[in-house]
Formats: structure tokens, sequence, C-alpha cells
């Protein structure tokens, strides 16, 4: 590999990057209105949040790249493809996202509650103070396995144009005929960019342990 090949991975690293956090900063913000309403007291509310979410959790990722990119972007308003992909890999990111702190909510003793609610403490100062802390630590696991999940997704992106490292990889094979070679560097490079957000979380969460009450 030269110096040529290892720019354009390098130009596909930024794109898998930058796709990747932007799609999980998406869904972990959509998450919080989504799980609001998952959890909402208003049985028709309940329901629509829980539907919406199972439906976006079925549809393959590709497709919804499809539907936003060729179906939303070519019959109504033009979209960059990394718009489209940034868009559709953040919906299903919120979705799961959305079910990772479900869980995580879910994981934490309804006694914890009403001694909040004895405690005289507000139902805000209750999730801020008590709640969230522990069920941050929850979710932070999953999280951080579903970050890693969503940075191979990004691949699919590929599919409508977006030149991230599996598209450039792609490019580089059929100008070389190195097939083996360069997706064998593109898989060394996924594996670069997992093993930090593996290590991290795992420090992060030990902190939390450190700091949190189980």
């Amino acid at each position: 590999m030269n110096a040529a090949d290892l720019l354009v991975f390098i130009r596909g690293l930024a794109w898998t990057t930058a796709l990747t956090a932007g799609s999980f900063a998406i869904g972990a913000i959509l998450a919080v209105p989504l799980l609001a309403a998952r959890r909402s007291r208003l049985l028709p509310v309940r329901l629509a949040a829980g539907v919406l979410i199972q439906i976006v959790r079925a549809i393959p990722p590709i497709l919804w790249l499809f539907i936003i990119f060729f179906g939303l972007g070519m019959s109504y308003f033009p979209i960059n493809p990394f718009v489209a992909a940034l868009a559709g890999l953040g919906l299903i990111a919120a979705a799961n996202m959305a079910e990772i702190y479900r869980g995580a909510l879910s994981s934490i003793h309804h006694g914890q509650w009403e001694a909040c609610a004895a405690l005289d403490l507000g139902r805000w100062d209750t999730m801020r103070d008590v709640v969230a802390p522990q069920a941050f630590r929850v979710a932070l696991p999953s999280a951080a396995s579903y970050l890693i999940g969503l940075m191979k997704e990004t691949a699919v992106a590929s599919t409508i144009g977006v030149t991230e490292l599996a598209y450039q990889g792609n490019q580089l094979s059929q100008l070389t005929f190195r097939g083996l070679e360069v997706f064998a560097i593109v898989g060394l490079f996924y594996i670069f960019l997992s093993l930090p957000v593996a290590w991290l979380s795992r420090l992060a969460d030990a902190h939390l342990r450190s700091k949190v009450a189980r």
C-alpha cells in the first residue's frame, strides 16, 4: 500500500467517522422524546411510539437509505447522499437508543421513585439526581455496543454514493485488482475504530460503578 492508497483510506475513514458520530448523536437526542412517548400515561401515544419503534427497527437500514435518497430525494426534493445516510441511520439510531433508554429506566427499582416521593422531591429532581445517573450507567454498555454496530452499518451508505470507508475500499479494489488486500485493510480500519470505543466504554463504566450505587 502506497501513500496515495493510504490517503484514499483516510478520506473514507473521515466520512465513516463523521457519519457514525452524527447518526449516533441524532439518535441519542431524538430517543429522549421518543422514550417519553413510549412511557406516556396516554395509551394512544404509548402505542403509537411503540409501533413507530418497531417499524423503524424492522426495516433494513439499506432500505431506509433507499427510501430517503431514491424515494424522497428523487421524487420530491434533492438530497445529498451524506445527508440522506445521516437521516436514515439517525432515525434507526433513535429507535434503538429509545429502547436502550427504556430498558435502563426499567432496571431502576420502583422503590427509589417512592423514596423520592416520600422526600417530596419533584419528578424532574428525581429523574435528574437519582434515576438518570443510575440509568445512564446501565445504558452505557448497550449504547457503546450499539455505537460499534452503527459504525459497521455505515458501510451501507456506500450504496447511495457516500464515499465512506467501504466505498473507498471498493473503488480502490476495482482500480488495483487487489481486492483481498484492500478489504483486509478496510477491515483493520474498522477494528481500529471500534477498539477505542470499547475501551472508553469500559473505562467510563468502571468509573460510574465507583460513583453510582447499583
